[in-house]
């Protein structure tokens, strides 16, 4: 789990997927006067790599462009998924397709723990193998609906994928404070505007 995703309290279960998720950082907008400059934490294959290994990921062997590919494939997907209403999650045929796509290259494969638990593990016996953690993630938090409270940030400047701790689950915003009130004062300037 990174210092971001304790720090923002993501659930353990999700802490890799909302990592990954977040290694592409589209936000650009100004706060306090300072231009937030856009990201990627993964654009190459040694970069993944080190994130892997940042994240107790990483299997042996080295990972290839071929590898980084499917990587970003795997990221591209997520962030399309999570970036729907919660309700439309389940009904974008186009979304749902290009996800299936991707985790295919990503089976699990399911692990009796002794006693009633049962687990899964990656299928994969290659060096990106630890990115079937992040699929498994996606399984569990679908199952348990953890899921449906991993957002995108509704602000088009930020586009930040977020943890809805909000008792009703309906934040729409990252940080309300910051983005939320971005929107809302740029929404207020517009309709108090005068005609012109």
């Amino acid at each position: 789990m990174s210092r971001q995703s304790r720090e923002f309290k993501v659930p353990d279960e999700l802490a890799n997927l909302y990592d990954f998720a977040n290694s592409l950082d589209l936000r650009h907008f100004t706060h306090h006067g300072v231009r937030h400059v856009p990201g990627d934490q993964i654009t190459n294959p040694q970069q993944l790599a080190a994130w892997m290994s940042a994240r107790g990921l990483s299997r042996p062997g080295k990972i290839t462009p071929a590898m980084l590919e499917t990587a970003l494939a795997l990221r591209s997907s997520l962030r399309a998924y999570l970036e729907c209403e919660t309700a439309e999650r389940r009904n974008n045929k186009d979304v749902l397709r290009s996800l299936n796509r991707v985790t295919a290259r990503f089976p699990l494969v399911v692990e009796a723990h002794g006693g009633e638990n049962l687990g899964l593990r990656p299928a994969r016996d290659d060096a990106l193998a630890g990115l079937s953690t992040i699929v498994a993630e996606l399984h569990n938090g679908a199952a348990s609906s953890a899921l449906d409270r991993l957002k995108t940030c509704a602000s088009e400047e930020c586009r930040r994928v977020f943890f809805d701790r909000s008792k009703p689950g309906s934040r729409r915003w990252c940080v309300s404070t910051l983005c939320g009130n971005r929107i809302k004062t740029r929404m207020y300037r517009e309709r108090h505007q005068p005609n012109q």
